[in-house]
């Protein structure tokens, strides 16, 4: 997911949790930090480079895919942007090397979705906009991986965007991957912007879902295709659906972390909560665009009647530099929850048998 739902969305769905304004900006803060949190940037904030939770183009280029690399790329990516559904999938599927990297496909209401919300409670605001941003990314990201596989991965010519059609199938319309990052996309044709193929199994370009581009953080967007990890049948993947669950989903989650929910459970969602805006919800995810950032803004400022500040990932370093006590400042404490997640992540998948994350 991008910042539209990372930072306005996520806004809108604390405030229907029933945060207030500023604590539900401190959360979306929070969930859209997860994607500029790198180590370029720590050095830059003077924050530990252990609590990187993303890596940047420039750093995945220069990234190291020996397995100490590979282990650290999945450390990251795992934790923060395709945690994992299953890590005890029974899947007949060759070779221990590839089981492992099948085992990381995520996916929504997993085991470690429900130990991301857990860690988070009573944390602060800052750790529940970390799991808030995992929990998103589980239903945007399903069935692609936190670690350099073409298996798992890759994207072929069998890629179809699905138009709906009233009463009828829906028509398809073969989706085309540019490989030209300053071109611009063009959702009517369909032109995608997607990585270049590699046919190297590590190659960083195989990464996540680089093959596919930004295409599953596009809420509006209906597709299908064959990965080779299914046995070459077909996967429909349909993102207006996923995107009003995981909303649904981080309300109840929210609910939860503030204390208004004793217990948190997996496939439980505050459909409750947000049926009285159902109508703009559902429009603003089905929109055909790329950024929904303003519709997001303008139906979060109609719910608090406050003004929702424009993102600045260097909002909060002059407070973490020059503060005596690091730990009792928004950095302090993100860095904090970050360092939670990806350690509680990563000594998961260790302890599943699985070596991918590192041991």
């Amino acid at each position: 997911m991008q910042e539209d739902f990372h930072y306005y969305a996520t806004y809108c769905a604390a405030l229907l949790a029933g945060y207030n304004h500023i604590d539900s900006l401190d959360i979306c803060y929070g969930a859209q930090l997860v994607d500029h949190c790198s180590r370029n940037w720590l050095k830059k904030s003077g924050g530990p480079s252990m609590a990187a939770t993303t890596q940047l183009q420039a750093e995945l280029l220069q990234a190291r895919t020996d397995p100490i690399g590979l282990c650290d790329i999945t450390r990251i990516w795992s934790a923060f942007h395709f945690l994992p559904r299953d890590l005890y999938a029974n899947v007949d599927k060759g070779f221990k090397n590839y089981k492992d990297k099948y085992r990381l496909i995520c996916g929504p209401n997993g085991e470690l979705l429900e130990d991301t919300v857990k860690l988070a409670k009573n944390k602060g605001l800052e750790a529940a906009g970390i799991a808030m941003h995992v929990l998103a990314d589980t239903w945007a990201h399903t069935y692609f991986a936190g670690t350099p596989s073409l298996v798992i991965n890759n994207t072929n010519w069998y890629f179809y965007e699905l138009f709906p059609v009233e009463g009828a199938e829906p028509e398809r319309r073969q989706i085309v991957f540019s490989h030209n990052p300053s071109a611009p996309e063009d959702v009517d044709k369909p032109v995608y912007v997607g990585s270049v193929y590699q046919f190297h199994e590590h190659s960083i370009m195989n990464l996540g879902h680089g093959r596919a581009g930004h295409l599953p953080d596009y809420s509006y967007i209906r597709y299908v295709y064959l990965p080779a990890w299914g046995d070459y049948k077909e996967i429909i993947k349909d993102n207006p659906h996923d995107y009003e669950y995981a909303f649904a989903q981080m309300v109840y989650a929210l609910s939860y972390l503030k204390g208004d929910i004793d217990v948190f459970e997996k496939e439980t969602y505050a459909f409750d909560k947000i049926q009285p805006y159902i109508d703009e919800i559902r429009r603003i995810i089905s929109k055909r665009q790329v950024d929904a950032s303003d519709d997001w803004k303008a139906f979060g400022e109609s719910l608090s009647g406050e003004e929702i500040p424009d993102f600045d990932m260097d909002k909060y370093i002059s407070q973490y530099v020059h503060s005596q006590d690091k730990s009792d400042t928004y950095l302090g404490r993100f860095f904090n929850g970050a360092l939670s997640q990806k350690k509680m992540v990563a000594e998961k998948i260790k302890e599943s048998g699985n070596k991918l994350a590192g041991m």
